[in-house]
């Protein structure tokens, strides 16, 4: 599943605030087979209608997932249409406050490790030419730099001289693993901005408060 953005995530969460719902969504997640709008308004004590309005708003949230089967052995005519019947997502929906992409940042490690271990290769530099790649396919994604920046939870904001990032979006590790995680950070920037019209470029500037890389250079954003 494709990286969703932080609006979307929020969303998403924020729709189980709402005590229905929560109570929809913990049922299905809980069942141990898709579960039907009937099977779900007698679970809970509610209505079909209501029933049925907190399931779709879930899936449309894409906290549950929608198969249509039919819930008997008859077929042809008379047998009626087939039931719709919901699953929890797969996919986790996560949201932190700043963002934080832990999952980008675990994901490149793990093929660093993967590749190493398979041909030899010296993990410290596999690890940043996927950063680097990723970062290429990130600015194909998202072409101008800007969003780019912030979908992947950077924060930049204008500086003489080029552009800060307030956040890191690897804070935790970072700090743990300082060299590692911001040798990948830079790597990651590199492959984001390379092909920038924006003309900026990623340098090691640790500081309280910051991402420890800076974006150097007078270009415009976007």
């Amino acid at each position: 599943m494709a990286h969703r953005s932080r609006a979307e995530r929020v969303t998403s969460v924020a729709a189980l605030d709402d005590p229905t719902s929560r109570a929809v969504y913990d049922y299905v997640s809980l069942a141990s087979a898709a579960v039907s709008r009937d099977a779900a308004a007698e679970a809970l004590g509610v209505s079909r209608r209501i029933a049925a309005a907190h399931l779709d708003k879930l899936a449309d949230k894409g906290l549950l997932t929608v198969e249509f089967r039919r819930l008997h052995e008859r077929a042809g005519p008379g047998a009626g249409r087939p039931a719709k019947l919901y699953r929890r997502a797969a996919d986790e929906v996560t949201v932190s406050v700043p963002d934080r992409r832990y999952d980008l940042v675990a994901s490149l490690l793990a093929a660093a490790v993967t590749e190493a271990v398979g041909t030899g290769a010296e993990v410290g530099e596999t690890v940043n030419r996927n950063a680097y790649d990723a970062g290429r396919a990130i600015a194909a994604a998202t072409p101008d730099l800007l969003e780019a920046l912030l979908e992947t939870g950077y924060e930049p904001h204008r500086s003489d001289g080029g552009l800060l990032l307030s956040n890191c979006p690897f804070h935790r590790l970072a700090r743990q693993y300082t060299d590692l995680v911001c040798g990948l950070n830079l790597h990651l920037l590199r492959g984001m901005t390379d092909d920038s019209p924006a003309a900026f470029r990623p340098v090691l500037d640790p500081a309280p408060g910051r991402c420890c890389v800076r974006l150097e250079g007078p270009g415009p954003v976007g």
